[in-house]
C-alpha cells in the first residue's frame, strides 16, 4: 500500500521514539507535540486515530469534527480530558496505557514518603549552606506504620506491594472495586483511613467524585497527624487547605507530586503565597508532575498502548 495511502494518525505529544516508529509502519504519522487545541481541531477531520497525553482537552466540540476517527490512545492513566462520553456515542474507542507507569509512580511516592519522613532534601539543602544539623533532622522510620490508600487500581496496588517490605498495615479503599484484601492489605472506609492513618497516599482519577476530595473537611477528620501524598491529579487536593493542616500541626507532611495549577507562570498572587509557603517547609517535598515519567515507564507505555490500539484492529 502506498504510504500516501496509509490513514493518517495524528500524535499530539511527546513520546518514546519507538511508538512513531511502530506507528508508521501501520499509518501515516503526523508528530506534533506543539499542536494547539484550534490546529488539531482543523487537522481532526483527516485522522483514524489520535494519541494524546494531558496537554490538551478532547471535548465533544472537537469531536464533532472527527468523522473519520475510530480511536484514541492515551499515553498513561486518566481520561479526565476525553469526553468518554462522546467518544461512545461516536463510536470511537479509547485506549489508555495506566501499567506501563504504575512501577515509576509507586516508586516515586515511597521515594518522596522516605524523603519526607527522613528530611533527606531539607538537610541537604542545609549541607550546601554549611549547616551540619543531626538532631533537627531526627527522622521517622515508615516501618510498623499504617498507610491509607485511597484508589486501589494499577498504582495504588503496585504502591502498596512496595509498602510490604516495610512491614506497615495498608488500609486501601476503593469505591469501584471489593474482594482484594490480601496479607497486609484490608479494606477500609475513608472514615477509618482518617482515623488510623499515619500516611494516607491518593491514587484515584480526577472525577467528580475525587475533585477535591483532600480538603478542609477531610483533613480535620484525620486523627494520626499523617503525612499526605499525592501523584495522581492536583486538583485532588486543595492546595490552600492543605497548608492550613499543615499550619496547623492537623498533618505532619506532605509529598506532592502534582499541584492544582502546574503552569508556574500563570500563578495569581493568592497561589503563588501559597506555594512559597510549601516550598519553604521541611516537611514538605514537592516534585514536578515526575513520578510516572521514568526512562523505563517512557517506553513501557508507548509499547502497552500499541499493543492495545493493534490488538483491536479487527474492531475498527
Amino acid at each position: 500500500m502506498p504510504v500516501s495511502a496509509l490513514p493518517l494518525v495524528i500524535v499530539t505529544a511527546p513520546c518514546h521514539p519507538w511508538l512513531i516508529d511502530k506507528l508508521a509502519e501501520r499509518f501515516t504519522v503526523s508528530h506534533r507535540p506543539d499542536l494547539s487545541y484550534e490546529e488539531l481541531s482543523a487537522m481532526l477531520p483527516a485522522a483514524e486515530g489520535l494519541v494524546v497525553t494531558t496537554r490538551l482537552r478532547i471535548d465533544a466540540g472537537m469531536l464533532q469534527r472527527a468523522d473519520n476517527l475510530r480511536w484514541i490512545g492515551r499515553l498513561g492513566s486518566g481520561l479526565e480530558l476525553i469526553d468518554t462520553a462522546a467518544c461512545e456515542k461516536r463510536g470511537i474507542l479509547v485506549y489508555s496505557s495506566p501499567e506501563g507507569n504504575r512501577n515509576a509512580v509507586a516508586e516515586h511516592a515511597l521515594g518522596m514518603l522516605l524523603c519526607q519522613l527522613n528530611y533527606i532534601h531539607s538537610s541537604m539543602n542545609e549541607v550546601a549552606t554549611g549547616q551540619w544539623l543531626r538532631s533537627t533532622n531526627r527522622g521517622t522510620e515508615l516501618f510498623g506504620k499504617t498507610v491509607g490508600i485511597i484508589g486501589f487500581g494499577n498504582t495504588g496496588s503496585r504502591f502498596a506491594r512496595l509498602l510490604q517490605a516495610f512491614d506497615v498495615t495498608i488500609l486501601a479503599y476503593d469505591k469501584d472495586k471489593q474482594g482484594y484484601a490480601s496479607g497486609a492489605v484490608r479494606e477500609a472506609q475513608p472514615e477509618q483511613i482518617q482515623r488510623y492513618a499515619d500516611v494516607i497516599s491518593f491514587h484515584v482519577p480526577l472525577n467528580d467524585a475525587s475533585l477535591y476530595m483532600c480538603n478542609r473537611q477531610f483533613l480535620e477528620a484525620c486523627r494520626q497527624k499523617p503525612v499526605i501524598v499525592n501523584t495522581s491529579r492536583g486538583k485532588v487536593v486543595k492546595l490552600s487547605d492543605l497548608a492550613t493542616a499543615l499550619e496547623k500541626g492537623q498533618i505532619s507532611g506532605a509529598c506532592l507530586d502534582v499541584l492544582e495549577n502546574e503552569k508556574l507562570e500563570t500563578y495569581t498572587p493568592e497561589e503563588k503565597k501559597v506555594l512559597d509557603a510549601l516550598v519553604r517547609r521541611r516537611d514538605v517535598v514537592i516534585t514536578p508532575h515526575i513520578a510516572g515519567y521514568s526512562h523505563q515507564s517512557y517506553l513501557q507505555m508507548a509499547e502497552i498502548l500499541f499493543r492495545k490500539i493493534v490488538g483491536n484492529e479487527a474492531s475498527l
